[in-house]
């Protein structure tokens, strides 16, 4: 349990963005409020890149299935593809993120 407690607070803290963000937005904010998510999820997979997770590239299918009830609730079906767009933006954070990880630990070896 301990050691998968970052994978955890993360998820959570994208359920968050996820499901509280919307209740902010105002009708014409959407379009801000979708570039807002998308950086935040970019944001926080580069977060579980840096940590050395065997089960991290999950994290980019468990963004987008944590997506898609939230399109029901507060967009309609048209948003469905956002959760293709979440998961692959989490999956180029998660591999930046570890790359960044492989750069650290190689200068620290040096």
């Amino acid at each position: 349990m301990k050691k998968y407690l970052m994978f955890y607070i993360l998820s959570v803290v994208q359920v968050l963005m996820f499901y509280i963000l919307p209740l902010f937005a105002g009708p014409t904010d959407i379009m801000g409020l979708v570039v807002l998510l998308i950086l935040s999820t970019f944001i926080i997979s580069m977060l579980m890149g840096i940590y050395k997770y065997k089960i991290k590239f999950l994290f980019p299918f468990v963004v987008a299935i944590i997506f898609l009830p939230s399109v029901f609730i507060y967009y309609n079906d048209s948003a469905l593809v956002h959760a293709l767009w979440h998961c692959v933006v989490s999956f180029l954070g998660i591999s930046i993120g570890s790359l960044i990880n492989l750069v650290i630990s190689c200068v620290k070896k040096k």
